[in-house]
Formats: structure tokens, sequence, C-alpha cells
């Protein structure tokens, strides 16, 4: 092997000698994001975008997949651009950048949006209720079109801000508002949502020349989000304040009168009641501490079963009555079992879930400096435990936030086991998915922010790696489902926060789970009620069976899991997830003791933790054939002057400024692979090729900087010739 250096002392030092130590942070250079046709991060041609017409409406086809109305058979991942603009991000975009916008989603791979808050944008210091902004309804109905000229369906909420489209309030996107609860319990309030649904979904759009609600592009309405009873409680709960609100308390004693019917009917199953509490003068009270457990509890969450279901039907004739005839789901908040009972007859399940969470940009918010791999990837697991076999699964929103040191993890996990378990639609959540520049004059763009993944690198990278391991295929889909048998009310217990046991939810990690109504089951292997196995007993029925190879490394003491597919493998102590398939290997981890084996792909050494990625780019799209390779390098970005509390770096004091700085770093790599030449040539964030850093001749050996002549990037160009 024959490695040059370019002839500058620059290069020289960057790419020849080992990195400076991994606390140095350099400056991305670009200002431009706006990729490059035809460059490397230029996925419109292996990922194109047909034309949305009739054929081209999504549907629930085969087995409950998503699919083109044309080939329900033949099933089709989305991958999703989140919309969740709020005029401190900049708000909907005007003509020619709606253009600029939705041409560049395509080239990223996108094939789907969820456009969030609209009402909120629509009614931003309105005062009248219902009065919305014109210039803002223009450029929403104006960017619709645009996103379906570029083939790109949406899905759109029916309710986002608990404000509704009611005049008169500054705090649209903030948790204060009660028409989520009212929903439920308030002819007005629905009366309210329903003129909502026919100003917006039921409007002709001039630039379509359809109402949004007739159009094959939509392909999904999410009634309310985060519409739960319990969930919108949760929310709204403060030191001091009773958990649930007043007004829940006399449905609730209508319907405990109907089940009940007298005092002392209710007594014995309850025990006893405090003073005063008599059914039939509505005085039954609603429980006081939601974490103590009681049968009030667990018939509290059977009301709430009943209130919603009855809800989502309500609301979905609205819409078939305004002529919708595409899919709707509600409730993606919240994987607990009572939520479960709740989605039962949905035709498509949503769910949202974060690694990390943070709260809000103020001094003082603080997250948990945890990496997913040390858990299993919960957040992953206890939502993938929330579908219904059977229907589509989209995954309204997700991420592994910043400024979470280990988020390089989220963009090679969450697109690895959504393809393994089949889900439909992918949606990692922001302000928006891309920015088309740095240093645009907004508040929430003059720095990277949580749920702002647009301006962050280590997030873009993921997504870039989700358009390839997800959309175009790269991880196949399991053909082991294990299906966890729910009976009905019955499988409720007195706690009201209880979900599937994360002792039985690894086994997302090895095959498809999901939730499966119990007398559909036959003889499946299953996880059954009440939850008595452990995943280890379920694994050797499956190995037993035959359906689980016998050579599968899965050790759940050891904290390993391989998939039934042989391509994913997590091993939870050393905090690595490696993804070897035939189009992408790739590895994410905190540290690396030795070298990684992962076919094609060796990774020999770094310098501190990241993800490293190589995917073919040639068609037909395999590791062996291709002679050009996208090779990912991601470490860890944070803002300029970005300063905190505590050493750790768990509590925000203030996020700082651009540009973005990227933790600088080393990995040494090496391909199973000989050729007469290759060449390594970083790719800016924009897509611009530069100057190769890296050549040579036989065999493919290296040092990977991601740091060289051109800036800092996350992205590289492998060339073999």
């Amino acid at each position: 092997m024959r490695q040059r250096c370019l002839a500058t002392v620059l290069a020289l030092a960057v790419m020849c000698v080992p990195a400076r130590a991994a606390d140095q942070w350099v400056p991305v250079k670009e200002i431009s994001l706006e990729l490059r046709p035809g460059s490397p991060l230029d996925f419109s041609s292996i990922l194109p975008n047909g034309r949305i017409d009739g054929g081209h409406r999504l549907v629930v086809g085969k087995e409950g997949r998503l699919a083109y109305a044309k080939a329900p058979d033949t099933p089709v991942r989305m991958l999703c651009a989140s919309l969740a603009w709020s005029p401190a991000s900049g708000g909907f975009p005007d003509h020619e950048g709606a253009d600029r916008y939705a041409r560049q989603l395509a080239m990223h791979g996108y094939n789907i949006a969820r456009l969030h808050f609209v009402d909120a944008s629509l009614m931003f210091g309105r005062d009248r209720d219902l009065d919305f902004d014109p210039e803002t309804l223009d450029r929403i109905q104006y960017l619709l079109a645009a996103l379906k000229r570029n083939g790109i369906h949406w899905i759109i909420d029916g309710l986002s801000s608990p404000r509704g489209a009611y005049g008169g309030f500054d705090d649209r996107w903030d948790t204060g508002g009660d028409v989520k609860l009212m929903l439920h319990l308030d002819d007005r309030t629905f009366e309210h949502w329903r003129r909502l649904q026919q100003a917006v979904l039921g409007r002709v759009n001039p630039y379509t020349g359809e109402a949004p609600i007739r159009d094959e592009a939509l392909a999904l309405v999410i009634l309310a989000n985060e519409n739960g009873l319990e969930f919108e409680a949760v929310v709204h709960d403060r030191p001091g304040r009773a958990p649930y609100d007043d007004r829940l308390a006399q449905p609730f004693n209508l319907w405990l009168k109907k089940r009940y019917g007298t005092t002392a009917s209710l007594a014995k199953v309850w025990g006893v009641l405090d003073s005063g509490e008599v059914l039939e003068t509505g005085g039954i009270r609603l429980p006081r501490d939601r974490y103590n457990d009681s049968p009030r509890l667990r018939d509290l969450q059977a009301f709430f079963v009943e209130t919603e279901r009855a809800s989502t039907a309500r609301m979905s004739k609205v819409l078939r009555d305004l002529g919708y005839t595409g899919l709707i789901t509600n409730y993606n908040n919240w994987p607990s079992s009572q939520m479960a009972l709740s989605r039962r007859d949905l035709q498509v399940i949503t769910a949202n879930t974060y690694h990390d969470w943070v709260g809000g940009y103020t001094p003082g918010s603080e997250l948990l400096q945890t990496s997913s791999i040390a858990d299993s990837v919960n957040y992953i697991r206890m939502i993938a435990a929330s579908r219904w076999l059977g229907k589509p699964f989209v995954v309204s929103e997700y991420d592994h936030l910043f400024w979470n040191r280990y988020r390089y993890e989220g963009g090679l996990a969450m697109p690895a086991y959504a393809a393994l378990q089949g889900w439909d639609a992918l949606c990692r959540h922001g302000h928006g998915p891309i920015a088309l520049a740095y240093g645009e004059p907004f508040p929430h763009k003059q720095a990277m922010l949580p749920y702002a993944i647009a301006l962050d690198p280590v997030a873009r990278a993921g997504e870039t790696l989700a358009a390839l391991l997800y959309r175009r295929g790269d991880v196949a889909t399991s053909d082991v489902t294990i299906p966890f048998s729910v009976r009905g009310e019955e499988d409720l217990t007195d706690d009201m926060q209880a979900r599937e046991p994360e002792s039985l939810t690894d086994l997302a990690l090895v095959g498809r789970i999901g939730l499966e109504r119990a007398e559909r089951l036959g003889d499946a292997i299953a996880v059954t009620q009440p939850r008595r196995e452990s995943s280890d007993n379920v694994l050797a029925l499956l190995r037993a069976s035959s359906r689980l190879k016998p050579d599968n490394a899965t050790t759940v003491d050891a904290g390993i899991y391989q998939s039934s597919t042989g391509e994913i493998v997590l091993d939870r102590f050393a905090r690595q997830l490696r993804v070897a398939t035939p189009a992408t290997e790739a590895m994410a981890f905190a540290s690396l003791r030795e070298p990684v084996d992962l076919g094609v792909l060796r990774v020999e050494r770094a310098d501190g933790n990241g993800l490293v990625a190589l995917s073919a780019l040639d068609p037909p799209a395999t590791l062996s054939d291709s002679r050009r390779f996208l090779l990912i390098f991601a470490t860890d970005a944070q803002n300029t002057d970005m300063t905190f509390r505590d050493s750790e770096e768990k509590v925000i004091e203030s996020f700082g400024r651009l540009p973005v700085l990227i933790r600088q770093g080393t990995v040494d790599l090496s391909l199973s692979k000989t050729a007469a030449k290759w060449r390594i040539s970083p790719v800016g964030l924009d897509g611009t090729v530069h100057p190769p850093v890296v050549d040579g001749a036989g065999a493919v050996k290296f040092r990977l900087s991601n740091y060289g002549p051109s800036g800092p990037t996350t992205y590289f160009l492998l060339e073999l010739r």
C-alpha cells in the first residue's frame, strides 16, 4: 500500500500524523448548506421521488404495511422531514424559498414531510378565532404544492397547539391552553376543532387546485398531536396542583355510575372510600397521586380508554364527512398499556420517542448525558412494543437530543432498528431537518439547539445515513415476529404508568415485536398475558423452533443482541452498535479497545467516540461491486462559546453562537479490497467534493481525520480505480 499526502504543509500536518487531542474543536467553514446537484450527498438519483398521483396515493397494503395504491403488495419506506417552524425559527418560507427547500429535501432523500404546529403559525399574532394570517396561509399552501411537485407526501396534524385556533394568545407553542383536554369533554371545543379542519384541510389550495383533504399527497392526518388524557395531565402537572383536572370528575363519575350503579358496588372493588364519597351524588374524587397504584387508577385508565376511543371515532367522522379517504391516526404519545388499548382500532399507529429529553432552552436546562446503547436503546424498544401488528407504524417524532455527546448513536440505531422492525415512516423531529444556510436571521438559527437538527453536523450525518439504511433498504426487515398478547381491559393494572417491561422489549433487538389480540395468536411463539416470560425463555423457544439460527450471538446476560437477520449487533456493556449489510457497514462506539471487522470495513483504531459508516453509491448498491463509496465519520459538535454549569456538561448555561465547532478526531480504517489506485476526498456539508487528502495503490488502508484543508466535515468520498 502506498499513501501520499497533498503537497501542502497543512495537509501534511493534518493527515499524516496522529490527530490532535480529542478535545480540540474546529469551526465549520460552510455558510451555504444547499447540496450541489450530482454531489455524493445528492440522493435524488438513487432515491428518486416519483410523481404523486392517484396510483401513488399511500394506502394500507399487504400485511398492514404502507404501499402505493397501484402496488399494494410492495411496501414502501417513508423518510420523513419534520417541518415544525415557528417565527423564532423563521416560519414558513416564501415562494422562492419553498421551491429551493422542497428540492433540497428531495435531494436529501426525503419522500414525506410532517407539518406540525400549522395552527400556531396561522394564528400567530391574531386576535380573532380562526382568523388566519393571510401571508402565512399563502406560504403554507405554496409549500404543500412545492413538496408535491418534488414527490414528497404530507402528514398533517389536525391540531398541534393547545390553544387551537382561538384568538388572543401569544403562547401557542407552549404547554398552556386546554384545547387538547376539552376536545374529549366539551362540544364547543370539538366544534372549534371541526371548523379548524374545514378551514385548513377543507380549503381549496390555489396552487394545487384542490383542497388538501382531497389531495392524493395527503398521506396521514394525526387528529391531534399528543392528545392522550394521561399524557396531557402529566404535561400540565405542577407542584401543588392536583394531578388531574377537576373537569374530568363529572364524566368519570358518570362512567363509574354506569359501570357500578351504587356506592356499595364500587366499594367492593375499590375497598374503603374516602369520607363523603358517594357515587349516587357524583362525589367520587379523582386520584390524588398518579404514582400511588390503586384500583381507582385502574378504573381511571379504563375510563380514559373508552373516552379516547370515542373521541377518535367522532373526530374521524368529521374528516370522512369532509371527503377524506386517506389514513387517520391519533395518540402518538405515551407507550403505556392504557394508551395501547386506546390505539387498538386506529388505521395507523404513531409514536413519539426521545433519548435524553430536554425540557427547554433556558439556562439551567439539563440532560443526563448518557449513551442510548448503554440502556440497549430503550427509547426505541419501548415504542416497538406500542405497535399493533398488522398496521402501519409511523415514528412521528424521535431524536437523540443535542447537546448529548453520544447523539451520533441516533443516526445508526433508529434507522437500523426501524428497518429491522419493518416500520413504515421515520421522522427525526426538529424545526426542519435541513437549513439552506448557516446564519439565518432568526433567534433559533443563531446556534445549534435541541430540536434543531438542521444546523447540527452530527444529526445531519445521521439523517444522511438513515436515507440509506432505512429508505434505500440497506437493512433488511426481520422475518421473525414475536407478538405481545393483549386481551383487553383485563390487562390493565393499578399502575397508571404501566408499559411493556424492559426485560421483554429487548426482543426488539432480535426480531419484530408488537401487540396482537390474544384471539389471533394461534400457535405463534408469543409473549402472553400476564407478562411472566423472560426474553431468554422466548429466545429459547425461537431457537428450538429453528426460527432463530443456532449461531445467533444474542446473550442477554452479556448484553449482546444480534438481529435475526445477522446484520445488527448491539453490545450494551462495550457501548457499541455494529451494522453490516451488503450495501452499508457502520459502527457507533463509545470506545474502541480492539479492532472491529465489519466485513468489508475494518475499524482499527479511533482516538475518541463516534460513528463510522461506509456505503456503496454505485448501482447495484453493494460494497462488493461499487467503486464509489460515501464514508461518514461523525464525532461531536458544539457552538462557539457554549458554556455549562457543571464539568460533566449536563446543565446548560449558554448555548453560545455560530460558527458550529466539530470535535476533531481520527480513525484508522482498512477495507478488504485492493485497487490499482484509490483516493479519499473530503465532502463539504454542502456536497462539494474537495481535492483528495489521501490516495494510494493496492490495499486500501488509511488514517482518516475529520479536519483537513477545507475545514472539518463528516463526509468523505472514497473512489477505487
